[in-house]
């Protein structure tokens, strides 16, 4: 799935050659659950079903208390137990391994609850993921023949998919939003989808940076002696975790390294109990 819409192929080797994926099952308490802020130890049946690590580690664990099977995930009455697609799952998690975080759009396989509506295939939000990643090049040279015959228009599915480049398919802006989180699942609540929160439109400030600048946000330092707590999102979805080599949280303030993956608009809310005492918001872009 992914080698058709990416510039990578896969294939397995064996355990004493250098990779660039490491794909296992692993126990509750494995070892980088208890280093790790981002990736929780995994909770037995239900719940977490498995969690990535971004480019470059490559690593892939899925629970192995989970009850795999290769088909449509759906409940067991027989076992009391939900029955998970493993190959679903998996092809969500190569997608963070690869760099992608969570999409916004709901007919999205990244989207954070995709194991839950069964979304299975991978669409065009994370086609444009990739190019935004990787680069956009054509992978057939037909190509420009083809679009020169007007394909780019009669046939847009076959040209989406083999020429990208040449019809000029290659960044969309619709989805085209990843959140930080990485872990798969609903936790106590499966399998019901979590909701983003609704946030009140907030200041906005634009920054276009280099790329691997530093960036960071300062926010509440003159209210925060009033008790304000302050909160911090990405694209409407709550920040709750630092992540090494990509975001920073700090009490006041957050840090990010400027990539492709952390282009995005970032709010703070200080809020004493449920009030709101103030907001900010930054939308950040890279340089081209």
């Amino acid at each position: 799935m992914w080698s058709e819409v990416s510039p990578f192929s896969f294939r397995e080797v064996p355990r004493h050659l250098p990779s660039d994926l490491k794909i296992g099952f692993y126990s509750i308490n494995h070892t980088d659950c208890l280093e790790s802020l981002t990736h929780h130890c995994f909770d037995g049946t239900t719940g977490e079903l498995a969690h990535a690590f971004f480019p470059p580690h490559g690593e892939i664990h899925f629970d192995d208390h989970e009850y795999w099977i290769l088909g449509n995930t759906r409940f067991s009455w027989k076992k009391g137990v939900w029955l998970t697609d493993l190959v679903h799952v998996a092809a969500h998690e190569i997608g963070h391994a690869l760099g992608l975080m969570h999409s916004l759009n709901p007919n999205a396989l990244m989207h954070i609850n995709a194991t839950l509506t069964g979304k299975k295939s991978i669409s065009q939000d994370e086609v444009w993921g990739i190019h935004r990643l990787y680069g956009c090049k054509d992978r057939l040279f037909m190509c420009p023949s083809w679009a020169k015959k007007g394909f780019c228009e009669k046939r847009r599915k076959l040209m989406k998919k083999h020429c990208p480049s040449t019809c000029d398919f290659c960044y969309g802006t619709q989805g085209m939003f990843w959140d930080l989180g990485c872990t798969e699942g609903g936790g106590k609540e499966f399998p019901f989808p979590t909701v983003p929160p609704t946030l009140p439109p907030p200041r906005t400030k634009t920054k276009t940076v280099s790329e691997g600048r530093n960036v960071t946000f300062r926010c509440g330092q003159k209210i925060i002696h009033k008790k304000g707590k302050v909160h911090w999102y990405k694209d409407k979805e709550l920040l709750e975790y630092s992540y090494p080599g990509y975001l920073s949280l700090n009490e006041d303030h957050m840090s990010i390294i400027a990539n492709a993956i952390n282009e995005g608009t970032y709010t703070c809310i200080v809020k004493k109990k449920e009030r709101i005492l103030t907001t900010y918001s930054w939308r950040i872009r890279l340089k081209h």
